[in-house]
């Protein structure tokens, strides 16, 4: 049985400082898993009342706002618990704030529940909350199966690497042999050693494509000891690999008829070196496509926590650490950006190199992700196509340096240079 307990809330206290009231009729919550404690404020009452958290005691709680012809309310974004509140406030025609916890700290040695909940809601009256970016409905569906399908493909990869922690403890070498153990090859090749099969000749025979080139390597590769057990492991572990190429697969078709209306910005986000389907996919899930929500691109990047960040006093730098974002949304434009480091003759592949040279692989992959989340930002908004400035931009963009750099490293070396311009170039 859900309980609900009014209960008095005092003011601030003597002595506090007056400050402009922007919301007259406003709310704050303290959201838990098993209780949500709520404090309304308006000019006629103030409240605070505890309520369950299944539906029933929820579906009260937006009542009792309602009643108070509460207009805002505000609260912690704790774990997952706010989701279902939020849900149901949606609809009720009540602006909610979901707040990140670190900025609405309570003084030290005055926190309970029913002072949090009063606290929140007097920052909330004064207009001195922020709330955060809370997707339409549409979109957070969508973020929760794109997410959901990115811990598919990694329990996957968990699962691949158990099959080879098992085949390595048969002593069957086939990883050294092919790069990619669960490629159709390696599939045939494990169901016939579940099934019994050990002759490594009649093993090397079920090689496909360019793995028959290496038939001999195989036959030494496939050359082990198995036993009951190992081939009870396999058989376990290759079903659940294929089970999640259903699930995986399954999702893979419900996301791309839900991005159907956003192919437009798909295809031209395609243009950009290392981002492949399922990336793509992932970012625009995350930042979505409304754009007006972020004045500029430096915006974005700050939410996205993908720049440095700034943290100057006495007049000097500290850490620049990019800090805690939507590590989603960090993790597929990582992945993006090391992919893009591989490519040739590319813009982005130079600025990595560039980068990596002087502060290190890791800083170099989030600056190449900070500029693919900024050219995806002028996509979306703008609907500008991409264009790759090529290999040689930093080189061109100040050549008097480049110069200098090249007759300086060569003059090292014990070279004497002059250099003269073809008069097709002066």
């Amino acid at each position: 049985m859900t309980e609900a307990i009014a209960t008095p809330v005092s003011s601030l206290g003597r002595g506090a400082v007056a400050v402009d009231v922007v919301h007259e009729r406003c709310a704050g919550l303290d959201v838990h898993k098993q209780t949500v404690t709520g404090c309304v404020i308006t000019p006629e009452v103030r409240e605070t009342r505890t309520f369950g958290t299944m539906t029933a005691p929820l579906l009260e709680l937006v009542a009792w706002l309602q009643h108070h012809g509460v207009t805002h309310v505000a609260m912690e974004s704790t774990g997952v618990y706010w989701k279902p509140v939020y849900n149901l406030l949606e609809g009720s025609g009540i602006e909610v704030l979901v707040v990140n916890a670190q900025h609405i700290k309570q003084v030290p040695g005055r926190k309970t529940d029913v002072k949090d909940a009063a606290w929140i809601a007097e920052l909330l009256r004064h207009g001195l909350l922020r709330g955060s970016f809370i997707p339409d409905r549409n979109q957070r569906e969508l973020r929760e199966l794109v997410r959901y399908r990115r811990s598919l493909i990694q329990e996957q990869a968990r699962e691949a690497n158990r099959i080879q922690k098992v085949l390595e403890g048969a002593n069957i070498k086939l990883g050294d042999v092919t790069s990619v153990v669960l490629g159709v090859s390696g599939r045939q090749m494990l169901k016939a050693i579940i099934a019994g099969e050990t002759d490594p000749e009649k093993l090397a025979d079920l090689a496909r494509g360019r793995l028959r080139s290496k038939r001999e390597s195989l036959v030494q590769a496939l050359t082990g000891l198995i036993g009951p057990h190992q081939r009870r492991l396999l058989a376990a572990q290759l079903a659940h690999v294929e089970f999640l190429d259903e699930q995986i697969a399954a999702l893979d078709r419900e996301i791309a008829e839900r991005m159907r209306p956003y192919e437009a910005i798909l295809e031209r986000m395609d243009e950009l070196d290392g981002l492949a389907r399922r990336t793509s996919e992932e970012i625009l899930a995350e930042i979505g496509v409304d754009m007006s929500r972020f004045p500029t691109h430096r915006h974005l990047a700050s939410w996205a926590k993908i720049c440095p960040g700034n943290n100057q006093s006495a007049g000097k730098r500290r850490s620049g650490n990019t800090g805690q974002g939507n590590a989603y949304l960090r993790a597929a434009l990582v992945r993006a950006a090391q992919a893009a480091a591989r490519t040739r003759d590319t813009y982005l592949a130079a600025q990595f190199r560039r980068l990596a040279a002087r502060r290190g692989k890791n800083r170099a992959k989030v600056a190449v992700a900070h500029s693919i989340l900024v050219i995806i930002y002028h996509m979306i908004k703008h609907g500008t196509r991409y264009n790759d400035l090529g290999a040689a931009h930093f080189e061109r963009l100040n050549e008097q340096a480049t110069v200098r750099r090249t007759v300086a490293r060569l003059e090292a070396l014990g070279y004497k240079v002059t250099l003269e311009k073809p008069m097709s170039a002066a």
